[in-house]
């Protein structure tokens, strides 16, 4: 299990269609993957899990990824969320 802190740098946050992206990324991947904001801890693959965090830019999350692939998935989330 790889759990990182990433810091959103989206210019828009996670809104609906940064959120639907950042699940097609999370869902390519094997790993169970969680993103967990203060007391909250969601699914990655999960549209309506990331949307009940509203997540706006500058906002820090805490990504925990456990799998055959989790190398892959935690670098393929946080090129997407600290790049877009």
């Amino acid at each position: 299990m790889i759990k990182k802190s990433i810091t959103i740098n989206l210019a828009t946050g996670l809104e609906a269609r940064p959120v639907a992206q950042m699940v097609q990324i999370a869902s390519q991947f094997n790993s169970e993957i969680y993103v967990e904001v203060g007391q909250k801890r969601v699914n990655a693959k999960s549209i309506m899990g990331m949307m009940t965090l509203g997540l706006d830019t500058g906002e820090e999350i805490l990504l925990s990824v456990n799998g055959e692939d989790e190398e892959s998935a935690i670098k393929g989330i946080e090129k997407y969320l600290s790049n877009q």
